[in-house]
């Protein structure tokens, strides 16, 4: 099972290296049978228990959030992730992802609360704890009898996770850390059971984790609610340890091993963000297309006015670009964690090794999808038009909790810089070849190019041909700029920003072909016209996108003639034979979701 696993699934990163065949990437519409029902009931128990009650949580009721979190917890949906030995659904990592792609659309306070328990709440222990450890907490999380929150971020320590003050002292007799430090930003930290806190111990270079019970009596105290601009019923608040006592046997994983069980846990923590974004888009979008179909201007309905209708396709396009890449990276990551448990690994350590495997599509996919929530929620309120600024319209306060999307688990600028720096660091470990293919294109530029009109009659060899150039473009960028620097590279942030923008829309864009291609196969092309046209649109943005970056990128370090022969490439790997009709585009998918007054892929 591990050799086949290993034949069809490409490594973290190896994206940009090697062709992907369609068939080998999971898309939406290869849900089980059990997996739609599980996406059903989510979709079921949002709209009862959330959208319908949305005004309550703009009020700030942070009650109501914790009372549908039990409920969350009563059916089952907080234990997804977790195995059923220890209370849990015990379901695989595609399953849990499209529980918080569903269960996040309604509100952020909400999606904020779910996404602190499940993910940084109790993970870090499922993934870390010892077996004690595990039995005595994780039933009690999963079923939703107690809350979990993750104390790392400090006031001097946010991006700089591991520069953090909080101090464990160890007791004369050994027993137990004493802990004083303080916390901010904590989500759920008005209602948990439990913390998973990190503090350094002595000098140690590292910080440690420890799980900690919140009782007020043991030094734990916390600031008012914060004031926030959106997720406005998500429970926020500053929390103090003053030298609180936490047994010796409630420190997790190994002294020193603090950072590393942070940085893993904003690994999945990233991926499933961008789940959590996808639905909000689709509930945005569809809002938007009702209001303009129902919106009469000029005795017609806004709807079909082309300036509201490239907004529509725009912004389902992005959200189908989103699902594509982020079931795509899903999949793999559950592939490989039933690669390492096929080799005798245990749960704990497959699950971690194949998150940490495509650490690099966590870090794009949160960029990406969390901007494009952003960018569908503020056209949505343009869309709405001054209503859109009312808050009696959803739109407002899906444009206010959008927007920290784009800071937690690490912000966009920090994310960026790490996808580019891993891919480097896997390239010299030998993970990633690189080098033979950036050579390649070094050979090209010197060489004479094709003048020969390639048959582009087969669905999407065009657009294929283009992805593969827009990896040459990358490994161009990126070759040079590592010759140039080398180990100094890092200290080049805004190139490195400029060289992620180029990977991130490969791969959104390739997920989306691919994804596209295999539906086509499935349904024929006539069925899928729209999703053609989505694909199509959004590799036709991501070209732009690649050429301006790489113009960037090459005028920041290259001068003379390499300059020019970069630059000349640039316009060679970006050159469409031909160039798609863009209104065409955003014509035909507008005409469906208006038709369907909903989003509808």
């Amino acid at each position: 099972m591990a050799d086949t696993i290993e034949k069809n699934v490409t490594r973290g990163g190896q994206f940009l290296v090697k062709e992907t065949k369609c068939e080998d990437i999971f898309t939406p519409e290869d849900f089980s049978e059990e997996q739609l029902m599980m996406r059903d009931s989510v979709k079921e128990f949002v709209d009862k228990e959330l959208w319908a009650h949305k005004d309550r949580f703009e009020k700030k009721d942070y009650a109501y959030t914790e009372s549908s979190m039990r409920k969350a917890g009563e059916l089952g949906l907080l234990g997804v992730a977790v195995p059923e030995e220890y209370g849990g659904l015990g379901m695989g990592f595609v399953s849990t992802m499209l529980v918080c792609d569903y269960i996040s659309g309604a509100t952020g306070s909400f999606s904020t609360a779910f996404g602190a328990h499940t993910g940084i709440g109790t993970m870090p222990i499922t993934l870390y704890g010892s077996e004690e450890q595990k039995k005595k907490y994780v039933p009690k999380l999963a079923s939703g009898e107690w809350f979990g929150a993750y104390c790392l971020t400090e006031p001097g320590a946010g991006s700089d996770a591991n520069s953090g003050k909080t101090k464990a002292v160890l007791s004369e007799d050994g027993k137990y850390y004493s802990i004083t430090g303080q916390k901010m930003w904590i989500s759920n930290a008005g209602f948990c059971s439990v913390f998973i806190v990190f503090a350094r111990i002595g000098d140690d270079k590292n910080i440690t984790g420890f799980i900690v019970e919140n009782d007020p009596s043991n030094g734990i105290s916390m600031n008012e609610e914060e004031h926030k601009l959106g997720i406005r019923a998500s429970s926020t608040r500053q929390v103090f340890f003053n030298e609180t006592k936490v047994p010796v046997e409630n420190m997790l994983s190994e002294r020193g091993n603090g950072f590393k069980i942070a940085m893993n846990a904003l690994n999945v923590g990233r991926i499933k963000l961008a789940a959590a974004c996808l639905d909000a888009q689709r509930r945005v979008t569809s809002g938007a297309v009702k209001y303009a179909n129902e919106r009469i201007q000029f005795n017609t309905s806004i709807s079909s006015f082309g300036a509201i209708r490239s907004k529509l396709a725009e912004m389902a396009t992005n959200a189908y670009a989103g699902e594509s890449a982020s079931y795509r990276a899903a999949k793999d990551i559950e592939d490989r964690i039933a690669a390492r448990e096929a080799e005798g690994t245990s749960h704990q350590e497959a699950e971690l090794k194949g998150v940490e495997e495509y650490a690099i599509e966590c870090s794009i996919l949160k960029v990406a999808v969390s901007e494009d929530v952003q960018s569908c929620s503020d056209e949505g309120i343009q869309i709405f038009g001054g209503m859109g600024f009312s808050e009696d319209t959803p739109m407002e306060s899906a444009w206010r909790d959008a927007r920290i999307a784009r800071i937690y688990e690490g912000t966009n600028e920090i994310n960026r810089m790490l996808s580019v720096g891993m891919l480097i660091k896997k390239a010299m470990k030998g993970h990633v070849d690189l080098l033979g293919p950036a050579m390649k294109v070094q050979e090209e530029l010197m060489g004479i190019p094709s003048f020969d009109t390639p048959d582009f009659s087969e669905l999407f060899s065009e657009e294929k041909g283009i992805i593969a150039n827009l990896k040459k473009v990358f490994l161009m960028v990126a070759g040079s700029a590592v010759q140039k620097y080398g180990p100094e590279l890092d200290a080049h942030q805004q190139l490195l920003m400029a060289a992620s923008d180029i990977l991130i829309e490969i791969y959104m864009a390739e997920s989306t072909i691919l994804r596209t291609e295999k539906l086509a196969k499935a349904q024929g092309e006539d069925k899928v016209q729209e999703q053609i046209a989505m694909a199509k649109l959004y590799l036709y943005k991501a070209v732009d996108i690649v050429n301006l970056r790489g113009k960037e990128g090459i005028a920041s370090f290259a001068e003379g003639d390499e300059q020019r022969m970069m630059l000349m490439g640039l316009k060679r790997f970006t050159k469409y034979t031909n160039l798609p009709n863009v209104v065409a585009l955003r014509e035909k998918i507008a005409e469906k979701l208006v038709a369907e007054n909903t989003y509808c892929f």
